[in-house]
């Protein structure tokens, strides 16, 4: 018998297998990879500032000294390179903007905000740039499609295939699914718990999100990304990724006019070079109303779980609360409760 069934083929559910893995705890994981693209077409961007407000991130100290020990690891374990570390280049359109930023980083944010306030010079004719800019440290992105290549290469129990909920038995210190048993599972199945008969009374808010793959000549980015209202950074060669869209309406994975015009438009503020659209992906993030992760056990099943509602911040959240998860799992230690599972059992109906 195994310890876990893990429904899920995106970020949460492969960063929660490798933590079982640290554990030698023994699962199978399910799921069909193409049923949503939100894990694949992401950017895997970490950042500890929320520029709109200039605050730090929620627990953005905590989250990034926890996934720099937890990617860096997983490269050795896959024998594989996905985590590129990287700063951010933040322009500065008005010298208010620029006092702002000046008076952050000698407080609030002083450790993630460099002080120095730097000047564009002639490497920079290709981006849209102001006289000065800001930069901030500690953060970067994960190459997704390779962290999820890697990982698919891990798995000793691998089944993909679309989860049947309908096939799942439930019993009092086992679950059966087809001809297999373990002691528990867990569902990480992103925007699409809501088909499932178990968790879809979780209140999400998730949003669609479309990016660009582009090619250009003379974009000065190496491990910089540029941001203003969108975001573009390198890939490699000539071909860079710029995002992000943000629709709560139109929850698949079928990219618009709308969205492909609109990162147009965002990318004329962040480039003054030619270029050629080689890609136009989406996906949909599982973001939940409370904008907090939800991880827990259901109300009436002991032994069925949830890890999802890791929304826009997915690769920043993910190392921390999958170890959460591992100790709750098995040594019944606390989750936080803004976290817990628990804080929506009042949605739950038993019929």
């Amino acid at each position: 018998m195994l310890d876990l069934i893990i429904v899920g083929k995106g970020l949460a559910a492969n960063i929660l297998a490798l933590r079982l893995q640290e554990h030698q705890l023994s699962y199978c994981i399910i799921g069909d990879p193409l049923l949503s693209n939100c894990s694949r077409i992401a950017a895997g961007l970490w950042n500890p500032i929320v520029f709109k407000r200039m605050t730090l991130s929620w627990k953005a100290n905590e989250f990034i000294k926890e996934l720099k020990v937890f990617y860096t690891s997983a490269e050795k374990i896959t024998a594989s390179q996905f985590y590129n570390e990287r700063v951010i280049i933040k322009p500065f359109f008005s010298e208010e903007e620029k006092n702002f930023w000046i008076k952050k980083s000698k407080n609030d944010l002083s450790q993630f905000i460099d002080p120095h306030i730097y000047e564009a010079n002639t490497q920079h004719k290709a981006l849209v740039m102001p006289n000065s800019y800001g930069i901030v440290n500690n953060c970067g992105n994960i190459d997704m499609q390779s962290f999820l290549n890697a990982c698919e290469n891990l798995h000793l129990e691998n089944k993909n295939e679309v989860f049947d909920h309908s096939q799942l038995q439930i019993n009092q210190d086992h679950v059966v699914y087809k001809t297999i048993k373990a002691k528990s599972i867990v569902f990480c199945e992103g925007y699409l718990v809501k088909n499932n008969p178990f968790f879809n009374w979780i209140p999400m808010n998730s949003v669609k999100g479309e990016i660009l793959e582009i090619e250009a000549e003379g974009i000065k980015l190496d491990k910089e990304i540029l941001n203003h209202n969108a975001f573009i950074f390198k890939l490699k060669d000539k071909r860079f990724k710029v995002g992000a869209t943000y629709n709560w309406n139109e929850l698949n994975d079928e990219p618009t006019e709308n969205g492909a015009n609109e990162l147009m438009v965002k990318l004329k503020g962040l480039i003054n070079a030619p270029y050629k659209i080689l890609a136009h992906k989406t996906g949909v993030r599982p973001s939940t109303i409370d904008r907090r992760p939800i991880i827990g056990q259901h109300p009436l099943h002991k032994n069925l779980f949830v890890f999802n509602g890791l929304g826009t911040k997915g690769v920043m959240l993910a190392p921390y609360f999958s170890k959460k998860f591992v100790h709750f799992y098995l040594n019944k230690e606390a989750l936080d409760a803004e976290v817990d599972v628990k804080r929506f059992y009042s949605k739950y109906s038993n019929g």
